[in-house]
């Protein structure tokens, strides 16, 4: 009989490549971050159609403000864009848009439009669609910290009630499930400051394929490259455990 195969809960994906598509196509690098967009759209789908729990995409790291100006407001033009274009869609199909990292640099109408966003999907029972904006790991292990350290000089908690779980639980994603698998396309192995706490014990999935021509038959294989490992998070072997 044929093993049925497992469905990761907590899917993230560094969408990398968009740029070096474009490029390739003598294109400026805009239009491929918006072939990424379309690509986004589809594998978002396919995602909730799989029963993933938890889809957490890296859209615009802390670190992308490094480039150039043109760049960064077609970037920021085009999250806009997303959230005026797909937040209906989203709903209608019982979506719940998170979005993870520092917004406060962002303009108060794209505040705005998140925050509404936020709050019309907030109630939908279906895929958790967690976007990192103004993201970095580093970043959301220090705010974690700087919320900790206030609830103990407030005397809220003592230090022995600092825990790794209550630590967890204050991060940008605290309320859940940790990653299982992390994808990342085009070609480059590293995180990238990317989920740093929360991948302490995920699989990672590395593809060549630019995050535009990235497809559902390619996250299929991810899913089952996933299935073929066996994770022991620190410990032994044990073939029994399921994913």
């Amino acid at each position: 009989m044929t093993q049925e195969r497992c469905i990761p809960s907590h899917v993230a994906i560094i969408m990398d490549g968009n740029g070096r598509w474009a490029q390739q196509r003598n294109q400026l690098r805009a239009m491929g971050h918006r072939a990424g967009l379309k690509t986004a759209r589809k594998i978002v789908t396919y995602a909730a159609n799989l029963k993933v729990k938890v889809l957490t995409l890296y859209a615009f790291s802390s670190e992308n403000w490094k480039r150039p100006p043109n760049e960064v407001s077609a970037l920021i033009s085009l999250f806009i864009y997303a959230l005026n274009r797909e937040i209906n869609s989203l709903h209608k199909n019982n979506v719940r848009l998170n979005i993870i990292g520092d917004i406060s640099r962002f303009s108060d109408h794209l505040q705005n439009r998140i925050i509404y966003a936020q709050n019309l999907t907030r109630s939908n029972s279906g895929l958790v669609l967690n976007i990192a904006a103004n993201y970095g790991g580093r970043w959301d292990i220090l705010q974690s910290a700087k919320k900790i350290a206030m609830q103990v000089t407030k005397g809220e908690i003592t230090l022995d009630e600092v825990t790794e779980d209550h630590f967890a639980s204050t991060m940008s994603m605290g309320e859940f499930p940790e990653v299982d698998l992390v994808i990342r396309t085009g070609g480059e192995y590293r995180i990238s400051n990317f989920l740093l706490w929360q991948i302490a014990y995920s699989e990672l999935y590395f593809t060549d394929t630019l995050w535009p021509d990235f497809n559902q038959r390619l996250f299929d294989e991810a899913i089952n490259a996933f299935n073929a490992r066996e994770r022991r998070f620190g410990g032994i072997d044990n073939k029994e455990q399921s994913c």
